[in-house]
């Protein structure tokens, strides 16, 4: 029974994860350029989520936030790679995604990586886990 849980709370902030990349993957799409300064505030958002539903806020909750942060930045990397694999072949996204497969889409996006990529990546990680780890305030 003690499994059971960190298990789930790890299942749980990886698909809050890939929601948080799926939703970065939007702004990114409409102005059709990488923008990795948006780790900052998913990285913000994904602390806030993860100390809001984590018992105790600390290192699990810190490292579970900081991971989601990672994982929606791969995430969306892999979504970009995907979406212009279907804008050069002519095909439709979903196609794409099923033909190039996870380790060519995340090989493509580790080539399209850029050091402000990494810069700000480390950063909303860090972001998220120093909000995770926080005690919220009390309610007045």
């Amino acid at each position: 029974m003690r499994l059971i849980s960190p298990l789930f709370a790890a299942f749980s902030t990886a698909m809050l994860g890939l929601a948080a990349g799926a939703v970065w993957m939007l702004p990114t799409m409409a102005l059709q350029r990488p923008l990795p300064a948006l780790a900052l505030p998913a990285g913000w958002l994904l602390g806030l989520a993860v100390r809001a539903w984590i018992r105790s806020p600390g290192r699990l909750a810190a490292a579970l936030a900081a991971g989601a942060t990672v994982l929606a930045g791969v995430y969306v990397a892999m979504l970009t790679a995907a979406v212009r694999v279907a804008g050069t072949l002519g095909i439709g996204l979903l196609d794409a995604m099923r033909e190039a497969g996870p380790m060519m889409l995340l090989a493509l996006a580790r080539l399209a990586l850029r050091p402000a990529d990494i810069g700000f990546a480390f950063a909303g990680a860090l972001l998220a886990a120093w909000i995770a780890w926080r005690q919220p305030r009390p309610q007045s």
